[in-house]
């Protein structure tokens, strides 16, 4: 019961025709909320009906709380939850920062039951983090939040570059404008506020310099401000970009926990394993790979069909198989063209990324060893392969095909 209950409130339309009824459901509660709460600053409309507005809030209040409980209960079918364990899994489940809005979104009302005498448009504010519980249905919400997450170093650097800005403007119009307008440039602190109008490019226009070298400073200050501000939206934008291309292709721990090379291994791995995966799509009759091109990576192919054309035979390869595992144990060169049959979605995981694996689970190493030592004797015993070039192929080979 609880797998199922998890399956309808975290899968969605992948949880049957419930699951999509029920994310369907919360998605209009979650805009009707939106639409009350700012129906109750009307006065004209609160106040003759307040009665159905405080209805339709505890109603709602009932739903989310009910939602609440069982995304804490049903948290254990999470794989990284369940490792975990009881009430410990269920603590660090609370404090996801989608679990933590759920929690605001119905705390306020809860609060104003016992304590009255607070401030009710400021728990009403709060109530508006409601609107925030639509990311859980969005990919594009909860994308966008996780490319500002990424990317919080370089954003934070762009920030700093633009305070820069401010106080060296500031300070210049400061000199230059002081004396002539002492009430908007007598002072650096005073001299911020054109100084931010400006280089975020909004000239409000109530503080303007009137000497010819004010003006000066002024257009250098515009046109530092644009570049500035196109930073951020580019650093955003590039982010964004690229993390949809992966979430097109990555199936959670589905598509890993089903090779061969990864079963067994804990949810916590597989989870660092999948956040290393870089999405790559080829056309029909494309090259993946080149023999005699230095082997930087192996590949997960989502849908369509490859083909590798080695010395004495082709190989096919389809959805769920993998090829180029060698190339994560060592620096070779291709033995094999590889080419797209079809449209192809693959998941890349660089030699890179995966020496870091390798360093944290040594185990890992071993497995793909051991993977790739029964897939060689595998090759060897049809024929096709003599004893000196099964040989050669432990060093050079870089595929292999899942096990049936």
């Amino acid at each position: 019961m609880r797998r199922r209950v998890y399956l309808v409130l975290e899968g969605g339309h992948a949880g049957g025709w419930l699951g999509g009824l029920v994310e369907i459901g919360l998605i209009v509660l979650i805009l009707l909320n939106v639409v009350a709460y700012t129906l109750q600053s009307v006065p004209q409309i609160e106040q003759p009906y307040w009665f159905d507005l405080d209805v339709f809030e505890i109603f709602s209040v009932a739903i989310f709380s009910v939602e609440y409980g069982l995304r804490l209960w049903t948290a254990a079918e999470d794989p990284i939850i369940g490792e975990l364990g009881g009430w410990r899994g269920r603590m660090h489940a609370a404090t996801r920062p989608l679990m933590v809005i759920d929690f605001f979104a119905i705390a306020p009302t809860y609060v104003s039951a016992f304590i009255p005498f607070l401030d009710l448009r400021f728990l009403r504010l709060i109530r508006l983090l409601r609107l925030l519980k639509i990311a859980r249905y969005s990919p594009a919400l909860s994308t966008l939040a996780q490319v500002i997450v990424n990317e919080r170093r370089a954003l934070f650097g762009t920030l700093l570059l633009l305070l820069c800005a401010t106080v060296f403007a500031a300070a210049g119009m400061h000199v230059v404008e002081g004396a002539v307008q002492p009430k908007a440039f007598g002072s650096i602190p005073d001299s911020m506020w054109w100084a931010i109008t400006t280089l975020t490019t909004v000239g409000y226009g109530d503080v303007v310099p009137v000497t010819g070298l004010g003006r000066m400073v002024a257009g250098l200050t515009m046109v530092t401000g644009v570049g500035l501000l196109a930073l951020p939206v580019g650093i955003v934008a590039t982010g964004f970009i690229d993390t949809i291309h992966r979430r097109d292709f990555v199936v959670t721990f589905g598509m890993l926990a089903r090779v061969p090379l990864f079963r067994g291994f804990p949810a916590r791995i597989l989870s660092e394993i999948l956040n290393l995966l870089r999405s790559q799509t080829v056309a029909r009759g494309g090259i993946i790979a080149v023999r005699g091109a230095p082997a930087r990576a192996m590949y997960f192919i989502v849908s369509g069909e490859v083909e590798a054309e080695l010395t004495h035979k082709k190989v096919q390869f389809g959805p769920g198989e993998f090829f180029g595992e060698l190339a994560l144990l060592h620096e070779t060169h291709r033995r094999a063209t590889i080419v797209a049959l079809s449209h192809c979605r693959l998941l890349a995981l660089s030699a890179e990324d995966f020496a870091m694996l390798i360093r944290k689970h040594p185990t890992l190493k071993k497995r793909i060893e051991d993977a790739a030592r029964e897939h060689l004797k595998t090759l060897g015993g049809d024929g096709d392969l003599t004893q000196s070039e099964m040989a050669s192929a432990g060093q050079e080979r870089d595929w292999f095909r899942e096990d049936d």
